[in-house]
């Protein structure tokens, strides 16, 4: 086992691997407990590197034989690798490796899943399979043999040769080890085929479990869409003769890019109507999406490092959401961008694990696959585009994947791609990458002889890795409205690059409402005391207009929750108006009616000089909740039974956005008739987005145990299915009970705590339950500190990531803090806590 003791690495310390990796060649002898893996590798020492030691990772590896051009050597071994002493001219290293699959339960390298073998090696679970150089700027090109069970074997690549218990593949694309993969077991296959702009047929197969067969269909269509939309937006073609997408049920991930074979969460993959939502359905299409555009943005051009982690993850996050833009609403998918980047995203730039796109330094490299990454990263390169252009970013594309292709790079080759396309200067755009922290941007007004004049001050609070933040550049886009509401300025991107900028606009006959960062054009917070209600009313922006009423909900609850305020008639009688407007697009109607998160509202009191108290903010959006419900209440039924889909079930954006709808009205018409309306529409639903949503209004009316009871008999043996019945019960339950509900459902016979699927339905909605886990007994904290303590020795990485539940533990009041805080040094001082449970919960700790 490795060292826990944390050892910093950082970007500055790069340095070339001191050799060129020519082919790797894999042989692997399958078995459950005594798997044997023989590597021959050819090397090829590189001249111009100034460290040469020929050190290979390795770990929980035992090492049968190693030999170097055929002769037997006894290399120098270590709990992370070993050394040898090589030649000074090309050789082959041969190794052979013994590895135990089935005691792997931290699902990273070759392990089990319910009897299947498969891989994960991102970031660096490949030196859990052989000794090699496990970093991602050595690349070569593997063939691999598989000697194991009757059923399938697959690799990465294109097949060579198949018998009876064997099969061989080649990838002919040079690759980093952690983008190998291997899958072994009985398996079916739903096939099709796909013919590329260069004419190239494609063979694709989406491979599940016996059973699963008929949860193939949407996700083999939604891979097609993805190669099709690819081709079309960026001229980025297939370039192997097959694409195998793998269902695992134990996977930390939502899914992994393994060139050629990507190996999904089932989870992300499996869809059927009677057992998936409207919400499973698009987050499928999107992570296939996203899976498969990492063939060029991730896999043809990979990353020098991992300190350039958001290189790939950050421009594939933002082309995925280009592509669920093109395939569904653009506007709600813009705002439901932002609502998650809001709840996660920003509570990590504002607390202990706060770091930069890019950081300089890490102890653990799994601890950084992080909203800061993947989503800020999406929104950087999404900055960028709106400060170039459409036709200079596709220009800037395409020189990427010229310059490129088939190397590993970083910010800076990125960076320069732009650069040299348009002729801009992006050293201080550069800081995005760099600097921790979420920009504030203050806005003043002034109007006077028809000039109307903006001035904007931004600020990023100070954190532990940028303790001193400059200027960024800010794009943001400001349309300005008339009193009459109509548009007195079409939309216009200021660039704001110092700390404060003044911007005027002459020639205007009125004072006119400004309707500022359209479209959510940078990642800020807006400081502006704007008109809300008049943009709700008139902004043609859909983003501000959302933006609108929820800031108009935010300040109705911070006024009820500070000063003990009535809900506001503004915020209501405007999503009243929304209600009635069957003009806009159900999906958006839907979301205009959500609130800000409890977590949000938690972090504006803190902003505001308050202790947020977690029970006091769930009464309050019940409250709102009660109050439009009541407002409305005559005309609710009407709603809803005009926005109820009679055509057979379809999970596109028409009849989705028609269920968002009608689902968010009956949660209104619950508050009023108790739950009757959900119990008729979970006995007739015919699909699970109707039958769930009934389910959980039926559980916040109190009256769901007997549905609950029902779903588990009809659905016991789906274990995707089930999950949702275990973190609903959590979600909804009452902020007393919650904490108890899960400790009862970790004690339910089905509870495979193993399992991250599972283990997150549970606890992770335990965690997100605001009031719930900040209940004022510390049973949330308490609960979840035990299954993490309990979960480090088998899964590291799942337990790592979970402890991020804590991180804004100093916001609260004192009482709650020393009882985290009790919690965290339980957990700290736990014998043998892995390296990346040990960061993560010091980090959190010294903040």
């Amino acid at each position: 086992m490795r060292d826990a003791s944390p050892q910093t690495i950082y970007l500055k310390d790069y340095a070339p691997f001191g050799f060129a990796v020519q082919d790797v060649h894999l042989t692997f002898d399958l078995a459950p407990s005594a798997t044997r893996v023989t590597a021959r590798i050819r090397f090829v020492p590189d001249r111009a590197a100034a460290d040469r030691t020929f050190f290979l990772h390795g770990e929980n590896l035992s090492l049968i034989s190693a030999k170097i051009d055929g002769e037997s050597v006894k290399p120098t071994l270590t709990d992370e690798g070993l050394t040898c002493d090589v030649p000074d001219m090309p050789f082959t290293w041969e190794a052979e490796v013994q590895i135990d699959p089935a005691g792997n339960t931290a699902l990273e390298g070759l392990y089990l899943s319910n009897g299947m073998y498969c891989t994960q090696c991102e970031a660096e679970g490949f030196r859990k399979i052989t000794y090699y150089p496990d970093r991602p700027d050595v690349m070569s090109t593997f063939t691999v043999r598989i000697n194991g069970p009757h059923g399938t074997l697959l690799s990465n690549g294109n097949p060579v040769a198949a018998g009876d218990g064997w099969a061989e593949w080649h990838d002919p694309w040079p690759k980093p080890a952690y983008l190998f993969a291997l899958v072994a077991g009985e398996l079916i296959a739903h096939r099709d085929t796909f013919t590329t702009m260069e004419g190239r047929k494609v063979d694709l197969a989406l491979y599940v479990r016996p059973g699963d067969e008929g949860k193939c269909a949407f996700g083999m269509q939604a891979l097609k869409d993805s190669m099709v939309w690819d081709e079309k937006v960026y001229g980025r073609p297939y370039d192997l003769d097959v694409f195998n997408i793998v269902a695992v049920d134990d996977f930390n991930m939502g899914a992994m890019e393994n060139k050629g074979l990507n190996i999904f969460n089932a989870s992300a993959v499996l869809a059927s109507p009677e057992t998936s939502t409207d919400g499973n359905f698009e987050r499928i299409e999107a992570i296939i999406a996203h899976e498969y555009f990492h063939n060029w943005t991730g896999n043809r051009i990979t990353c020098r490092d991992w300190f350039q982690l958001c290189l790939k993850e950050g421009l594939t996050v933002f082309r995925d959401s280009q592509f669920t833009a093109d395939m569904r609403s653009a506007p709600v998918k813009r705002i439901s961008d932002v609502i998650d980047l809001r709840a996660r995203q920003f509570p990590e730039d504002q607390g202990p694990l706060a770091h930069p796109v890019r950081p300089e330094s890490f102890q653990e490299i799994n601890n950084f696959y992080t909203a800061t990454i993947y989503e800020k990263g999406a929104e950087v390169i999404a900055m960028l585009k709106t400060l170039v252009g459409d036709d200079a970013y596709a220009k800037a594309l395409d020189l990427y994947f010229e310059r490129h292709d088939g190397q590993a790079c970083t910010i800076e080759d990125w960076l320069k791609v732009f650069e040299d396309a348009t002729g801009r200067d992006l050293s201080q755009f550069q800081r995005w990458y760099a600097q921790a922290g979420t920009p504030h941007v203050a806005v003043s007004e002034a109007f006077a002889d028809g000039t109307y004049t903006l001035e904007f001050t931004q600020s990023t609070p100070p954190s532990a890795t940028t303790p001193d933040p400059a200027p960024l550049v800010i794009p943001i886009a400001v349309g300005l409205i008339a009193p009459d509401g109509s548009e007195a300025m079409p939309t216009q991107i200021l660039e704001l690059t110092q700390a404060s900028q003044t911007f005027t606009f002459p020639s205007l006959n009125a004072k006119p409402v400004p309707s500022i960062l359209r479209g959510f054009s940078a990642p800020v917070v807006l400081d502006h005391d704007a008109d809300h209600a008049f943009l709700l009313a008139h902004d043609t922006d859909p983003f501000n207009r959302w933006e609108a009423a929820r800031s108009l909900a935010r300040t109705s609850l911070m006024n009820t929750i500070l000063k003990g305020t009535a809900p506001d008639p503004a915020w209501i009688n405007g999503i009243a108006s929304v209600m009635r407007d069957d003009t806009l697009d159900p999906a958006y109607r839907a979301l205009m009616l959500g609130l800000p998160g409890q977590s949000e509202l938690a972090a504006e009191i803190q902003r505001a000089g308050h202790i947020p108290d977690p029970d006091a903010i769930w009464v309050a959006v019940n409250t709102l909740k009660q109050a439009l419900s009541d407002k409305i209440s005559d005309e609710l039924p009407a709603m809803y039974a005009a926005y109820q889909v009679t055509a057979p079930y379809a999970p596109d954006a028409a009849q989705s956005g028609m269920r968002a709808f009608g689902n968010a009205i009956l949660s209104l018409i619950t508050r009023q008739d108790g739950g009757d309306q959900a119990q008729a529409q979970y006995d007739a639903a015919d699909n699970m987005t109707q039958q769930l949503s009934a389910l959980a209004n039926l559980i916040r009316a109190g009256r769901g145990d007997a549905a609950l009871s029902q779903f588990e008999a009809q659905w016991k043996d789906d274990r995707l299915v089930m999950d949702k019945w275990y973190g609903l019960q959590v979600m909804e339950a009452k902020p007393d009970d919650a904490a108890d509900t899960a400790k009862a459902l970790t004690k339910h016979a089905g509870f495979n705590w193993k399992n991250p699927n599972r283990f997150r339905a549970t606890l992770g909605a335990l965690a997100a339950h605001h009031a719930g886990f900040h209940a004022k007994d510390g049973s949330g904290y308490a609960l979840l500190a035990d299954w993490l303590i309990t979960l480090d020795p088998v899964n590291p990485q799942t337990t790592a990531r979970m402890c991020s539940a804590f991180q804004t533990w100093r916001r609260y009041d004192a009482i709650r803090q020393s009882m985290i805080s009790k919690e965290l040094d339980r957990i700290a001082s736990t014998p043998d806590l892995s390296r990346d449970t040990t960061e993560m919960i010091t980090r959190i700790r010294e903040a």
